[in-house]
């Protein structure tokens, strides 16, 4: 009885399904819009290892954000586009998009710390230097160095690690900036300790070939904005590339209106005279800076773009390398740059070192016939002043503030300027 009940059930059914395929091909307008048969297909972002960099680990950067590639969590501004191709792997930096809840996103920066040649270029110099090839392990090669089997032994990273490298970060190391580096560094969990017992071979490399190709990300990360350092927060690293918070180049406003002008010049000075003087009393200066160094966020605030270019002085320690142990080379001090370039001496810096140097790059291309006269003439005769070195090193904070005095009255309040609006309003600061 049960499988007779059964097959009645079965022709039911199948006499339901031909009546509603009758009624279907009856009915042309309801049969061109059923949906397709075929299951929809969610569209795929395949990365490839070496558009990231992480072929070569683990002579890279890192990997603390890789999951959020991989997981459409940063995406490149050309995916929000129909055909989600990649954008050109020759590239040095692409603007992206960012998210923790996969509903709002912000602007961020994604950049490598050379170009593709310049990378390629170091490991071609790797194999062939060190193992006589055209190609090869990078990380093997790169172990077997005197220096990184240092590395290796040692406890605490110590200014011997580190001499030769062409960073201006390291040129003139303290033990107290070299702990910092270790205690800081994001790649890694945060063990907060100055002894590098948390740090695998693996992680020991990475650092290393950070210091030597550009210490922009290490800048980031021991320097955070969280604690009021001018510098767009670090958000991770995956093989060569890196995250970090979006800002626009200076050059984007040499031809704003002039209140824009005259609130980013203050700005800048600003920035110039914590480099100087800071509670951590670290000395900062620039070895050279272009229309990209600076950027600017979405709410008017500027900030230090490109930190590759940052030399660090301790004034409270001091350099522990003399000149001459700076002339150390191998092949980490020569990723990047030629070998044979000459290092700057430590006791040749001067407070007046990035003033000068904003004064002939920076502030003209900004602040040039923006202002009426006479104010203008008064601006364009400091300028010449500045840029032609200032008298002494003492007359640098005179020079600062009396600039200042001058373009304080030129900026405005107004919702423009989402950092310091309403305050301004309220505040004679302003």
């Amino acid at each position: 009885m049960g499988r007779w009940i059964c097959c009645l059930r079965s022709r039911v059914a199948d006499s339901l399904m031909l009546l509603l395929v009758l009624a279907l091909s009856c009915n042309p307008s309801t049969a061109a819009t059923a949906p397709p048969s075929a299951p929809h297909i969610k569209p795929s972002y395949n990365f490839g290892r070496t558009f990231l960099g992480l072929d070569k680990c683990n002579a890279c950067i890192g990997t603390s954000i890789c999951k959020k590639f991989f997981k459409e969590e940063i995406r490149f501004d050309t995916w929000l586009s129909s055909r989600l191709k990649l954008p050109p792997s020759y590239l040095l930096s692409y603007s992206g998009n960012y998210t923790d809840d996969a509903k709002s996103w912000r602007l961020v920066d994604i950049t490598r710390l050379t170009s593709k040649y310049q990378h390629d270029r170091a490991d071609k110099r790797i194999c062939t230097s060190l193992l006589k090839t055209k190609t090869c392990s990078l990380e093997h090669a790169l172990r077997r160095t005197q220096r990184f089997q240092k590395w290796l032994r040692a406890k605490r990273l110590t200014p011997d690690l580190v001499q030769g490298l062409s960073s201006p970060m390291l040129r003139c190391p303290s033990q107290r900036l070299l702990d910092r580096i270790v205690r800081r560094y994001a790649e890694v969990p945060d063990a907060g300790s100055i002894y590098m017992d948390h740090l695998t071979d693996r992680d020991k490399l990475r650092l290393l070939y950070t210091l030597s190709v550009n210490s922009h990300p290490i800048l980031l990360q021991i320097f955070p904005d969280v604690e009021g350092w001018p510098f767009p927060r670090y958000l991770g690293s995956c093989g060569r590339l890196v995250v970090s918070a979006s800002t626009r180049p200076l050059r984007d406003f040499y031809g704003a209106a002039p209140e824009v002008a005259a609130d980013l010049a203050l700005q800048l000075l600003t920035v110039l005279r914590s480099m100087g003087t800071n509670d951590l009393n670290y000395f900062f200066y620039f070895t050279h800076v272009d229309a990209g160094t600076f950027g600017v966020f979405s709410n008017g605030h500027l900030f230090i773009r490109d930190a590759s270019t940052l030399g660090i002085i301790d004034k409270e320690e001091g350099s522990q390398l003399i000149d001459g142990q700076q002339e150390y080379k191998d092949i980490f001090s020569c990723l990047t740059v030629d070998c044979q370039s000459a290092f700057v001496s430590c006791n040749s810096i001067r407070e007046k070192h990035s003033l000068v140097m904003v004064c002939q790059e920076l502030l003209p291309k900004l602040l040039k016939g923006k202002f009426l006269q006479p104010v203008q003439e008064k601006i364009d005769s400091f300028l010449q002043h500045c840029a032609n070195g200032l008298a002494d090193d003492q007359g640098v904070n005179e020079a600062v503030a009396e600039l200042a005095e001058i373009l304080k009255p030129l900026r405005s309040c107004d919702s423009r300027f989402a950092y310091r609006y309403p305050d301004c309003k309220y505040s004679d600061k302003y």
